[in-house]
């Protein structure tokens, strides 16, 4: 860092720092407006800002008689504090036909100003491995929403959605160039960080390119699994089409060690569970069951049902978040195992949700189990339920 040069940070907390100091305390009343106004000021310095903007940003939840004096007043204790913290004594602040301007005097670096200027770099150069550098450099400095402590004010509202379009741009950007040099370990680096930044935005995927193009097959296999337990358990999201389009090619890819048959059949009926019921198993899993069994209906003319369960509140509507919905979708889950058969197949669909393919039954015995599935859930005077849907499988072939 070079010393006289005055460094702003936007992205997660707010942060002004000079000579290697932090200026800025958000904590107290005062100071929150010292940093609106340097926050308004050093991000449209470019351009400036004009009086009536900074004002009805500054004052707008606020009923006063005179507010340009308010606005004197805060203009001149920011100036009073940025020459006690050691700023060479200048107008810092410079008004022009009623528009704002920070002077010339004193050069500044703001970190959200800088990720453009080096995504723009990455984005001219020709040179594969200068790219992949600049579009690393912008990456890393975006560390969190753009003044992420003031989202609810409209203006940083808007700029956080731009810089989080611009983040997702250069990351998607950059991926490409990684793909193109097979640096496919910058690559897993990278959709960490980027699932870090941005969690539920499907980022995970590049990891799980990375680990599949790499012959990693084991990691691979659980990084799938546990991003699809941390993305039903936090939103009931299903993993995204891109998710299992990779764990498809994964499937195509492993390979194992040289073995004998009767080796490789003890692998294969291995089961980390077998004492309980239905078989459960990850929504990939599930959805190649159904297609097999859509296949073998041709030939063996079987019934097959499948039976949605949703989680329900006292009045009857499906519960979408909440800690006990948690519990709730753990306690489904035993209950649904253990009412079903050894030859059935369950799995997690969304928060409080679970598929379950009943096999050789019929609309009657499908009766049965929803009845048994809630006497196994409900306890005592518990007022939560579930909501049953089933549908007949029908082949296609």
């Amino acid at each position: 860092m070079t010393d006289d040069v005055l460094y702003v940070q936007m992205f997660g907390d707010f942060a002004l720092r000079y000579h290697g100091r932090i200026i800025t305390n958000e904590g107290r009343t005062s100071e929150s407006q010292f940093a609106y106004l340097m926050q308004l000021i050093l991000h449209h310095r470019k351009n400036g800002i004009s009086r009536d903007q900074v004002e009805r940003i500054l004052f707008e939840d606020r009923d006063l008689e005179d507010v340009h004096h308010a606005t004197r007043s805060v203009v001149y204790n920011a100036k009073k504090k940025l020459r006690a913290a050691g700023l060479p004594d200048v107008n810092y602040l410079e008004v022009q036909k009623g528009v704002f301007h920070w002077t010339d005097e004193i050069p500044v670096v703001e970190d959200a100003e800088e990720i453009e200027r080096i995504g723009t770099l990455a984005r001219e150069s020709t040179d594969p491995e200068e790219k992949k550098k600049y579009y690393l450099q912008a990456i890393h400095m975006y560390t969190g929403e753009f003044l992420s402590n003031q989202i609810a004010m409209v203006w940083v509202a808007q700029e956080a959605r731009r810089y989080r379009a611009l983040f997702a741009e250069y990351v998607e950007e950059c991926a490409e160039v990684l793909r193109g040099l097979y640096d496919y370990h910058e690559l897993e680096n990278l959709g960490i960080y980027a699932a870090k930044l941005q969690q539920l935005s499907d980022w995970e995927a590049l990891t799980m390119e990375a680990l599949v193009s790499t012959g990693r097959f084991e990691e691979a296999m659980k990084f799938y699994d546990d991003t699809l337990d941390l993305y039903l358990r936090t939103e009931g999201l299903r993993p995204s089409q891109k998710m299992m389009d990779l764990m498809q090619r994964l499937g195509t890819q492993v390979e194992h060690q040289y073995a004998l048959l009767d080796d490789i059949q003890y692998q294969l009926e291995l089961e980390s569970d077998p004492e309980k019921g239905g078989l459960l198993c990850s929504y990939p899993v599930f959805q190649g069951i159904y297609q097999m069994v859509q296949r073998m209906m041709e030939r063996g003319g079987q019934s097959v049902y499948l039976m949605l369960c949703t989680v329900v509140d006292s009045k009857g509507n499906p519960m979408r978040q909440g800690a006990q919905l948690d519990e709730l979708s753990d306690r489904l889950c035993d209950s649904i195992r253990f009412s079903v058969r050894h030859s059935d197949a369950l799995c997690r669909y969304g928060k409080g949700q679970y598929l379950v393919l009943l096999l050789n039954t019929t609309s009657e015995d499908c009766s049965i189990v929803q009845r048994r599935i809630s006497e196994h859930f409900i306890i005592r005077r518990q007022r939560t339920g579930i909501r049953y849907h089933v549908n007949i499988v029908v082949s296609k072939y």
